[in-house]
């Protein structure tokens, strides 16, 4: 009988074991990684594609694409799919990102002979009717509309659009560019896209032999690579020489407020150190900016800090809703705990603190097999190999408060931050 009366001991976190997937290559140069782990018969299988490269004239093809894919092909309308998938209890979502657009299914193993041909009749004769072409217009135009009344949303497109440009990460829809969505463009767009070449398949569940030779009968034989390559390379970044950005609004209560600068990605030898820089000043509750501007001043609900890695490039940014009354009183805050990165050693207290919330954070981010897919594709997207979490432990348990110091004083220009308000300043 467990005494509930005393706490738990405490136990340091010495190494953190991954699950690595098995890989194969389908005929067609399809990639299969595949987890197996877990007694329950539920698979979840991921078709992730490469983004086209960004076209400034039709800006939403890659999302509008991904998202219609389910609303019809040769053989089915969008209702039947939904249909099959419900009736044999499956899931399928698809989902866009800025490099990758992916469609994920959830099934039991005992079903997988009869949803996976719904997926494959998906990635290989989508038509994108007129008539819900049309209907994907007028929602998102919608949708965009209540969401520019938001002041967060505005900071943020705002902020992406300053530190990334005029590329895939910086842009920003308008009402017109759905009016730029033609049938024929989506067509020739899904057919380089939706290709093999370009296709890596992740499996995580119950994986057994007949899984995977199911699901290489499905995909394999009839999926075939077009003439034309799915080119991917993204246009270089140029970030806007403003640094300061106000979007006035009169009688707003609240001012949304966006800081921060490009910086390294996760392939950076730096990246890792700076990332325990971002957990102390603002990437969890118990963070600097969540004691000073929540706890102490008032200011706000929540303000947090965080890193974002793609291939090209990364960034750091801080964001918050305030008070709009107190606005320039948060900037100077946020000011004042960068220069005291800057000057003052992280006491150790508090870092000991950050070590085990970071270790402790990435050992329960590892609930199921799931989780290790997703680990696993972090880093098989960014170039990287398993090295990077070994890298990443050791980096958290053994950082000094001098090496933290110099990150700071390395990376963080407040003068040269991207400084975005939108309401009252």
């Amino acid at each position: 009988m467990i005494n509930r009366q005393l706490a738990p001991e405490f136990r340091a976190i010495d190494n953190i074991s991954l699950i690595r997937p098995e890989h194969q290559q389908l005929g067609n140069g399809a990639n299969v990684f595949s987890f197996n782990s877990g007694d329950q018969e539920l698979v979840r299988i991921e078709w992730i594609f490469g983004n086209l490269s960004f076209d400034p004239a039709k800006p939403l093809l890659n999302m509008a694409v991904n998202s219609m894919l389910t609303d019809g092909t040769t053989t089915l309308t969008a209702a039947q799919i939904a249909d099959k998938i419900d009736f044999y209890g499956a899931f399928l979502q698809v989902d866009y990102g800025y490099e990758n657009s992916q469609v994920t299914l959830y099934s039991l193993n005992k079903h997988l002979q009869h949803t996976l041909p719904v997926i494959a009749d998906i990635l290989q004769n989508s038509i994108f009717p007129e008539k819900e072409l049309e209907t994907f217009k007028r929602n998102q135009q919608q949708k965009l509309q209540v969401s520019l009344q938001k002041n967060d949303v505005v900071a943020r497109r705002t902020f992406n659009r300053a530190v990334y440009g005029t590329t895939i990460f910086g842009y920003a829809s308008e009402m017109a560019d759905y009016q730029t969505l033609q049938h024929d463009d989506m067509l020739a767009h899904y057919k380089k896209m939706y290709q093999p070449s370009n296709c890596t398949i992740v499996v995580a569940g119950k994986v057994e032999p007949q899984t995977l030779t199911l699901l290489a009968e499905t995909f394999e034989k009839n999926w075939t690579n077009t003439a034309v390559p799915a080119i991917t390379n993204q246009p270089d970044i140029n970030a806007a020489a403003d640094l300061f950005y106000f979007t006035e609004k009169p009688e707003a209560l609240q001012s949304a407020i966006r800081i921060g600068t490009p910086i390294i990605n996760r392939s950076h030898a730096d990246f890792q150190s700076l990332q325990v820089l971002n957990t102390v000043f603002g990437g969890y509750f118990g963070s600097r900016l969540m004691a000073n501007i929540r706890e102490d001043k008032g200011y706000t609900y929540g303000i947090g800090s965080g890193l974002a890695s793609f291939k090209q490039v990364g960034s750091f940014f801080i964001a918050t809703e305030v008070g709009a009354d107190v606005c320039k009183l948060a900037v100077t805050e946020i000011e004042k705990e960068i220069n005291i990165l800057k000057t003052e050693l992280v006491p150790e207290e508090e870092l000991s603190l950050v070590r085990n919330y970071m270790l402790g954070s990435l050992l329960g981010s590892l609930e199921n097999v799931f989780s290790h897919a997703d680990k696993f594709k972090t880093i098989y997207f960014a170039g990287l190999d398993y090295d990077y979490y070994d890298r990443y432990t050791a980096t958290v348990k053994n950082i000094t408060s001098d090496k933290l110091i110099q990150l700071a004083n390395t990376y963080f220009h407040f003068d040269q931050f991207y400084k975005v308000i939108v309401g009252k300043y």
